[in-house]
């Protein structure tokens, strides 16, 4: 058995300061140690797949970062662990707790899960081993993680077994965000018809206008979105997602957590954002003034066929303010969508202003031009130019 101490200072040592996860009994005096730090950086997730995005993020911003989960949050994490970490080469390394370790009592919702934990990780690439239980073999174990993070761009685990870590307590509940007055959202519809909307290149065009390359990145989310933003200027401060479904939000969380140098733009949709909900409230909680996030709402999935989403039913605005986040509007008008977007780029020249992320949602046009091109940058190169660009690359 181990004290949290000693497996946290000898990861901050060697560049590990942020953290994000769900919490595990197992995994309790850790995060019971870091919230206590004011010099370390921990993000509560809604899910450990939002806890994967958030570190992927900081891994583009150059830093290093750790995911914390219970074996059974694997489930949750597949997706970006298979076509975001795995996808783009953006390493974190991973603690994850080996609840129903064969031979181990424990819950009945553990007894499928942990015969099958290993399997899991050797199937997505994950090279694993178990976690440290004795002080001597923390070092080594850090740097053969780390060894392998620089040799391959991916995750690594560490598989931690029930007592390894001695109990830490936490004491006046750990450092949270502030509070802050829910702010009044927003709604400016002018009742145009589906045919008078605004239409998905229209409102890129104003992102690419009002985000100059020398102090803002982009991120697109997956499909049609990142796909047209690409045909009309591939530029190299933005990045295309693929894959990993609705983690665009926490991954630009994790960026702009760990720059907030830059001015980031999250480019979310309607299906997205209706897949990973919860991370509105993250949002809300963590979520710094130098992050923008952008709902642009065709009401369907469009790069697979048109079919409905329903987000017709749902208020995203209203969604964004009840969680917290610092100023929220949708309407069907592209100068909604100016109007934050400039308040975005005052707050990057040191102008006052919100002390949050700000939400907008502009309701566009089905629809997509004809011969779409895919992105013929890889996602890894795409990744690096952008690390290139915002000087995260280690010299």
């Amino acid at each position: 058995m181990i004290e949290a101490a000693q497996f946290v200072e000898a990861a901050r040592s060697r560049g590990f300061e942020w953290y994000a996860g769900v919490p595990c009994s197992y995994l309790t005096p850790f995060i019971n140690y870091v919230l206590q730090d004011d010099s370390l950086h921990y993000v509560s997730a809604a899910n450990e797949g939002d806890a994967v995005a958030v570190i992927a993020g900081v891994a583009l911003a150059g830093k290093r970062g750790i995911t914390m989960m219970q074996n059974s949050g694997l489930g949750n994490a597949v997706s970006p662990l298979t076509s975001l970490t795995w996808t783009f080469r953006l390493p974190q390394l991973l603690i994850v707790t080996w609840r129903g370790q064969p031979g181990v009592s424990d819950e009945p919702q553990h007894a499928l899960m942990g015969p099958v934990t290993p399997q899991m990780l050797e199937t997505m690439e994950i090279p694993w081993e178990t976690f440290p239980t004795e002080a001597d073999q923390i070092a080594a174990a850090l740097d053969r993680a780390i060894k392998h993070m620089n040799e391959t761009g991916r995750p690594y685990a560490l598989v931690m077994q029930k007592g390894s870590v001695a109990p830490y307590e936490l004491k006046g509940g750990g450092a949270m965000p502030a509070k802050h007055a829910l702010p009044v959202a927003q709604a400016k519809w002018t009742g145009r018809t589906p045919d008078q909307l605004p239409t998905r290149q229209q409102a890129l065009e104003r992102v690419i206008e009002a985000t100059p390359a020398e102090s803002t990145v982009v991120v697109a989310s997956t499909g049609f979105c990142g796909r047209e933003l690409y045909a009309l200027d591939d530029r190299s401060n933005q990045l295309y997602m693929v894959g990993s479904m609705g983690c665009v939000t926490p991954f630009a969380l994790g960026l702009a957590l760990a720059r907030p140098d830059l001015n980031v733009v999250a480019l979310d949709g309607d299906g997205a954002a209706l897949m990973r909900m919860g991370v509105f409230a993250t949002l809300g909680a963590y979520g710094p003034a130098n992050l923008t996030h952008v709902l642009l709402d065709n009401g369907a999935h469009d790069s697979t066929g048109g079919q409905a989403t329903v987000s017709g039913q749902v208020s995203f605005a209203n969604v964004a303010a009840a969680c917290g986040y610092a100023d929220a509007v949708e309407g069907d008008d592209l100068a909604t969508l100016d109007s934050v977007l400039a308040a975005a780029r005052e707050r990057a020249k040191g102008a006052s202003g919100v002390a949050g992320t700000r939400f907008v949602r502009l309701t566009i046009r089905r629809g997509t031009p004809d011969g779409l091109p895919r992105p013929t940058i890889t996602p890894p190169d795409v990744k690096t130019r952008l690390m290139r660009h915002i000087g995260a690359l280690a010299k």
